[in-house]
């Protein structure tokens, strides 16, 4: 089953994310799946905390921007937009350079909430962050 209509296409993900703070931190949607979007985010001076290695904080903004992302796409036909009510991250693993990867897949889509985990890998596909994020669902006023 598609969570996603069609016109969800990481050209049109990362055209929706020009001028933002994604955009500035180089975050990239990488891929749309049936239950999930990717994106990857550098690990350079504008992601690095002053101890050389990726900001929890960093993390954070890439499991937001997939988890509310994700969301949004599977109500954006339906007069309705939600926003983040609660977010949580797990940092596993220390990351000094490269890219890191974020994969958004649904816990529950609801009428009123969403609740997305987010993994968060390294080059070597292990493990650096793992997140969660509940949304609330609310009506698009005229």
């Amino acid at each position: 089953m598609n969570l996603f209509p069609p016109q969800v296409t990481t050209e049109a993900l990362n055209k929706l994310s020009a001028r933002t703070m994604v955009e500035y931190i180089g975050i990239e949607f990488t891929e749309v799946g049936p239950d999930y979007i990717r994106a990857r985010m550098p690990v350079d001076h504008r992601t690095h905390q002053p101890y050389g290695l990726l900001h929890g904080g960093a993390s954070v903004v890439l499991a937001e921007t997939l988890g509310s992302v994700a969301a949004h796409c599977t109500v954006m036909h339906d007069n309705k937009y939600c926003v983040g009510l609660e977010i949580n991250a797990n940092h596993i693993r220390a990351v000094k350079d490269g890219f890191v990867t974020g994969t958004a897949r649904p816990l529950h889509v609801g009428k009123r909430t969403q609740v997305w985990e987010i993994r968060i890998t390294n080059n070597q596909n292990e493990l650096v962050c793992v997140s969660r994020i509940t949304l609330a669902v609310l009506d698009k006023k005229p």
